[in-house]
């Protein structure tokens, strides 16, 4: 693949405060899951919701064309939505989208019988505010943790379940079906939790927190299934494959992890060495500490940004980056949903958006998916099928 190109830096349109409470580091980004909006928490207690694709002046020739080719619905529909700020109070660290169903004419939220976009947001004092994207109307302000809200998740299935991953040391479970009631605390990390990350299947989440090790959670019964051990420094962020049948987790000890969540095996190793051999690394302990890492939407690749100032692009099959791009105090990253870019944020405020490899999934693959989207690692185990395919759907062999 091609070296990742940056294609747009977007930078906080505000002067920097030096009071530290307004710390201006984009800790968090994301993306709509239709990928229409994305949402930046660009320091300064503020997020913005800014309508995707970026307006042709903020990219490069290139992606504008590609924007152009749009149809006239699209067109439309993006004329209608407009760059929202939502002043949130406090120091913002996590962000998570989900679809609010088809709202009744009753429900002042959603005026329209259509679904409507929702955002919460993870704020420094503990409380989680969730927001109305068109409007920018707060819908709720969930309380419960006494320390910071690191992380937020969403259970893809659209059930409003929404998981918290918070500086108190716990994870809390909460339904805004039913008017953002706390539905469970988890306990059992003994350190900060940094990261929170539910499976596509809505069966697993997976936590990590400033310890060695991940904690693998049922989101049926909301009990500890094992912990993740193998890393040799704290677990700073997670992730699953779009099928639910991989599991990564992104270590200080600059180490990625592919973990078969459901046996808790270790797959293989991803070790950030540095670029240039040359370069005298130990006198920098923490140099290629990871801060992220997450899978792109097909599940072919994923991305780290580590403290080396690096953002590697990764292929499953090969233990070496396949690509690399420069960038400075990277925090955070995460694909578009529909796939060809990766959104990163900085230290600094900033976003950067930089091209992604796109990737034809073959047909292996693609059925590979498509099974393992509904099958455990024990059900395909248990099929009356040959050793290599099995190994094959088991990401044994890729």
């Amino acid at each position: 693949p091609e070296e990742p190109v940056l294609l747009a830096e977007l930078k906080p349109g505000r002067p920097q405060r030096y009071d530290w409470k307004s710390s201006c580091e984009t800790w968090s980004v994301a993306f709509s899951p239709d990928g229409a909006w994305f949402a930046w928490s660009q320091g300064h207690c503020v997020v913005k919701l800014i309508p995707w694709p970026l307006e042709e002046a903020e990219l490069t020739c290139k992606t504008a064309e590609r924007k152009g080719r749009g149809s006239k619905g699209e067109a439309r529909s993006r004329a209608a939505a407009k760059e929202k700020t939502l002043e949130c109070g406090q120091i913002v660290w996590g962000l998570a989208f989900s679809a609010w169903p088809a709202a009744e004419e009753t429900d002042p939220a959603c005026a329209v019988a259509l679904p409507c976009l929702i955002l919460a947001t993870g704020l420094n004092d503990g409380q989680i505010k969730v927001w109305e994207v068109q409007t920018g109307h707060l819908l709720f302000s969930l309380l419960g943790h006494q320390d910071v809200v690191r992380d937020l998740s969403f259970a893809p299935n659209g059930s409003l379940i929404l998981v918290s991953a918070s500086r108190d040391k716990t994870l809390r479970v909460w339904d805004l079906s039913r008017d953002g009631r706390q539905v469970q605390v988890l306990s059992g990390h003994v350190q900060w939790v940094y990261c929170c990350s539910i499976s596509p299947d809505c069966s697993m989440l997976c936590s990590a927190a400033g310890e060695k090790s991940a904690l693998l959670w049922s989101m049926r019964s909301y009990t500890l299934i094992r912990r993740l051990e193998g890393h040799q420094s704290s677990v700073v962020s997670c992730d699953f494959s779009p099928d639910a049948a991989l599991l990564v987790t992104a270590s200080y000890d600059a180490c990625v992890i592919m973990w078969d969540p459901y046996t808790g095996e270790q797959l293989r190793t991803l070790r950030h060495v540095p670029l240039h051999s040359a370069v005298d690394y130990s006198s920098e302990v923490h140099t290629s500490s990871l801060r992220s890492v997450c899978f792109s939407p097909e599940g072919l690749y994923l991305a780290t940004v580590a403290d080396d100032r690096l953002l590697r692009i990764w292929a499953l099959e090969l233990r070496s980056p396949v690509a690399f791009a420069p960038m400075t105090n990277g925090l955070c990253c995460m694909y578009f949903p529909h796939g060809g870019f990766i959104a990163t944020g900085t230290r600094d405020g900033h976003v950067q958006f930089w091209t992604a490899p796109r990737v034809l999934s073959s047909l292996k693959h693609l059925c590979r998916k498509a099974l393992r989207t509904f099958l455990t690692t024990y059900q395909v185990l248990a099929l009356p099928i040959p050793r290599k395919l099995k190994e094959f759907l088991t990401y044994r062999t890729f």
